[in-house]
C-alpha cells in the first residue's frame, strides 16, 4: 500500500470521533509546549486508527511505517478489536474496575465504553504521559465520577499507584484489570514497571498486553529504525518469550501469547498480512478457565 504526505488514512480505518483542533504554537496547563514538529506514538496510532488528533509530522512518519509495513493500519484496527474481547472477558469474570496504562488519544470506542456494554458501575482510570493526550481525555472521556485521567509516566509506577486518581477509584480489595495496549514497546524495561503495577493488584486480577513484535515480519525492524529517528522514541519488538514474560505471577488464558487477530477472535477473518503484534491476557491466582 502506497501513501503520500496530506492523503487521508486509509479508508477501512477510518472512525468518527470528535476533535480538538490545537494550533502547532498551543500550550497546555503550566505553560507546556506541544512540540508538534516531531511525531508522537499517540498521534501516529490515531492515524492508523483514521482518527483526526494527528498533525503532519505524524502523518508523514505513518506513512513512511505504511510503505514497509502495510499491514499496519489493519494491525492497529486488530490490536482494538483484542482489547474490545479482552474488557468483554474481564467484566464476565467480575472485573468492575480497570486502569488504561498508556491509553493514547480517545477513539470511537474506549474501555469505559467497552465494559459499559457489559458491567454498570465500571471504574476506569486513563493513564498516560502525553500531554495533548491528557487534554483531550479530559475533554472527551470525563463524563463522570467512575472515570479518571491521570498524567502519569509507567517509568514511574509508584507515582501511578499513589496518585489521588488511584486511591480514589481503586478499590485495592477488589480485583483489577490492569491493561497495557500497544504501549510497552516503547520502553527499554517494560518488566520493572509492569511487576511494580502488578504488585499491588490483588486475586483475581487480570493483565492485559499488546505488543510489538517482529517474529513474523521482519520489515518491523525497518519500521522501527524509522520510527526511532522521527519521533526520538525507541519502538523495541520483542519475541514471544519476552512478551510472556511480562506476566510473571498473572498466569495466561488459553490460548496463550499470540497474534492479537488470532486470540479468542470472534469470527474467523483474512489475514491482513504476517501479524504485527502479540497479545494475551493474564489472571493473577487460578484463572479457572
Amino acid at each position: 500500500m502506497k501513501c503520500h504526505d496530506g492523503d487521508p488514512a486509509p479508508r477501512e480505518a477510518r472512525m468518527r470521533v470528535p476533535a480538538l483542533s490545537v494550533p502547532p504554537e498551543a500550550e497546555l496547563a503550566g505553560r507546556e509546549p506541544l512540540l508538534l514538529h516531531r511525531p508522537g506514538p499517540a498521534r501516529v496510532h490515531d492515524y492508523f486508527l483514521g482518527g483526526k488528533d494527528n498533525y503532519a509530522a505524524d502523518r508523514r512518519l505513518a506513512q513512511r511505517v505504511l510503505r514497509v509495513l502495510p499491514q499496519s493500519a489493519a494491525a492497529a484496527r486488530d490490536g482494538r478489536a483484542f482489547l474490545a474481547r479482552t474488557v468483554r472477558l474481564l467484566a464476565g469474570r467480575g472485573i468492575r474496575q480497570f486502569v488504561d496504562l498508556g491509553c493514547g488519544l480517545p477513539t470511537a470506542d474506549n474501555l469505559h465504553q467497552m465494559a459499559a456494554r457489559h458491567a454498570s458501575g465500571t471504574r476506569v482510570i486513563y493513564v498516560d504521559n502525553d500531554p495533548l493526550v491528557m487534554a483531550h481525555a479530559r475533554a472527551l472521556l470525563i463524563d463522570d465520577g467512575n472515570i479518571a485521567a491521570l498524567r502519569g509516566d509507567l517509568r514511574d509506577p509508584t507515582a501511578i499507584i499513589e496518585s489521588p486518581e488511584w486511591r480514589r477509584l481503586i478499590d485495592p480489595r477488589e480485583p483489577v484489570g490492569l491493561v497495557f495496549s500497544s504501549v510497552l514497546h516503547f520502553l527499554h524495561d517494560p518488566y520493572g514497571p509492569v511487576a511494580a503495577l502488578g504488585a499491588v493488584a490483588p486475586p483475581g486480577s487480570a493483565l492485559v498486553v499488546s505488543h510489538a513484535t517482529a517474529d513474523f515480519d521482519p520489515g518491523i525492524g525497518e519500521a522501527a529504525r524509522l520510527y526511532g529517528e522521527a519521533s526520538l522514541v525507541p519502538l523495541l519488538p520483542r519475541r514471544a518469550a519476552d512478551v510472556e514474560r511480562l506476566f510473571g505471577p498473572f498466569t495466561p488464558l488459553s490460548p496463550g501469547i499470540a497474534p492479537v487477530a488470532r486470540w479468542r477472535p470472534d469470527a474467523p477473518s483474512p489475514p491482513s498480512g504476517p501479524p504485527l503484534t502479540y497479545g494475551g491476557v493474564g489472571i493473577r491466582g487460578n484463572p479457572l478457565g
